[in-house]
């Protein structure tokens, strides 16, 4: 391996996996996902295999067609601070909403999050767009996707703000003079922006990592400007290798524009890794998770992302070609939307072939194979300027995560492409640049 770069591997959990029907396998337990026990085994798995992070999505509402999937949510900094207390090395990102929370409790609680795993944090910074959050918010409908974004870069700066009001040797501590600290070095932040106000200073001191990592997942033209300005990590939804190379390439680019170096700027699309001894077996495996899909609720939910009622569309024929026109006028994801017509497009894909897509990994890329097919697929991404490293999206948890821990990472240690890092932070781990300390002007 060089030591200029090296693969990244970022394990993704979705409740019980990525797939709508993983809690419906005969291995799962399918309401493990309030279990603090069923947290603590992924986490130590993921560490264990030589993860660099583990992350948790979050929703702040229970979602459409709660009937028939699994959509209960835990908060996800209440599970993260559990398994910093059951882990040394992994790191623990999570998601906030920049469209419900106030910076000052998102600037706390991450920053808390820092000082308790020792440098491992992350924020993963969503703006929210499902109707049913902005309902448990007292709001009436989302804003418009523009403005979501405005207030989220809003929103970062003051959180941005409130980690720096302190500097690095701020806290003195000294018993023998009485002085805690030193109030030269912390400030006020008197932050008065459009959405957001914060007089600050923060009330937790400058954290291990300087600042938390900042991940975040736009891939629409606000989307992309908001990661290339503010994020360490970008994840992304790609399933063609072209299509990814144009991705990185504009994402570098725009990171460059800012004044960014652009290998500050790290690339994860997500991977649905199915791997086993054989081919034949792992395609036994997804035909498996596929036959337990309630095909009525995947439906549904395609229906909401494409903004077109698919509920009378004939499953055997493919897409129609007015489909996702309506798209732009909900509030789903608009690079979600892009990537499951180009994927029912590209591959000709029926509508019932569709679904099993969506169902296996919302539009991800599929990986079915052994360890070193999978390995292959991943290390043409990576030398071919696709990703720095991958969201694994594991599809039913746990065995899956611990079928890619036994499978694929062997094959990529052996091809020099990934080894188990043990720098102490995440910034480290993950090659970033260091966060100087603040220093400002009296």
């Amino acid at each position: 391996m060089t030591k200029s770069r090296r693969m990244g591997l970022n394990a993704v959990i979705f409740g019980l996996g990525s797939h709508e029907a993983g809690w419906r396998m005969p291995e799962s337990n399918a309401v493990a996902s309030t279990d603090l026990d069923y947290w603590i085994d992924i986490a130590r798995r993921a560490e264990d295999g030589g993860f660099d992070a583990l992350f948790l999505g979050d929703v702040l509402a229970l979602q459409q067609s709660a009937d028939r999937h699994l959509s209960d949510a835990m908060d996800p900094l209440v599970i993260l601070s559990a398994l910093a207390a059951v882990t040394t090395r992994i790191g623990l990102i999570g998601t906030a909403s920049t469209s419900f929370d106030h910076p000052f409790h998102l600037a706390r609680r991450f920053a808390s999050l820092d000082h308790i795993t020792k440098g491992r944090a992350g924020w993963n910074i969503v703006t929210s767009s499902n109707p049913l959050e902005a309902y448990n918010f007292g709001l009436d409908a989302m804003p418009d996707h523009g403005d979501r974004y405005d207030r989220a870069a809003d929103v970062t700066e003051a959180v941005l703000a409130l980690w720096d009001s302190w500097q690095i040797d701020a806290r003195i501590a000294d018993k023998q003079t009485g002085i805690y600290l030193d109030p030269l070095k912390v400030r006020c932040v008197d932050h008065d922006g459009p959405f957001v106000r914060s007089r600050g200073p923060l009330n937790v001191p400058r954290s291990p990592q300087g600042r938390p990592i900042l991940a975040q997942a736009g891939a629409s033209e606000a989307g992309r400007d908001f990661a290339a300005r503010y994020a360490d990590m970008v994840f992304t939804v790609q399933s063609d290798l072209i299509e990814a190379q144009s991705f990185y390439r504009d994402m570098k680019g725009r990171a460059a524009r800012h004044g960014r170096a652009p290998e500050s700027l790290m690339i994860y699309p997500g991977i649905v890794p199915i791997a086993a001894p054989t081919r034949h077996q792992a395609e036994d495996r997804l035909a498996q998770m596929n036959g337990f899909m309630v095909v009525e609720h995947v439906l549904a939910k395609l229906s909401e992302f494409l903004g077109d009622d698919l509920s009378q569309a004939d499953l055997d024929d493919t897409l129609p070609e007015t489909i996702g026109a309506n798209a732009a006028k909900s509030q789903s994801s608009q690079s979600r939307v892009a990537v499951l017509v180009g994927i029912a497009r590209r591959d000709r894909l029926s509508l019932r072939q569709l679904l099993m897509r969506l169902a296996s990994g919302r539009g991800h890329l599929l990986a079915v194979g052994t360890g070193a097919d999978i390995a292959d697929t991943m290390q043409d991404w990576f030398d071919n300027g696709a990703a720095d490293g991958f969201n694994v999206m594991a599809p039913v948890m746990p065995g899956d995560l611990a079928r890619f821990i036994d499978f694929v990472i062997p094959e990529l240690a052996e091809r020099t492409l990934f080894a188990v890092d043990h720098q102490p932070t995440l910034r480290q781990r993950l090659r970033l640049p260091a966060i100087p300390g603040f220093v400002w002007s009296h």
